[in-house]
């Protein structure tokens, strides 16, 4: 009971920041998220169909469609009160 007094006095201060992430932080997000993510696919792609080509295709046409998805997804989650 002391020790979570004392701790949500210590970072109460810390978490009195804008809950809302600025439309900047979300693109940096989703596109640092996507260069793994895309790697990712890549590297899959051409364990599957051993041609580097085909992967990378995947891989390119997958980091812009799903950059878009995600960057919809972050804002539509940043709109919701629940958990903030």
């Amino acid at each position: 009971m002391i020790i979570d007094t004392v701790l949500n006095s210590k970072f109460r201060h810390k978490t009195k920041t804008k809950a809302e992430e600025k439309v900047k932080r979300s693109l940096v997000k989703t596109i640092s998220w996507r260069i793994i993510g895309t790697l990712d696919t890549v590297l899959i792609s051409w364990l599957i169909t051993g041609a580097l080509t085909i992967a990378f295709t995947i891989g390119a046409i997958e980091l812009v469609t799903k950059m878009v998805l995600y960057f919809f997804h972050e804002r539509i989650w940043n709109t919701i009160k629940w958990g903030k």
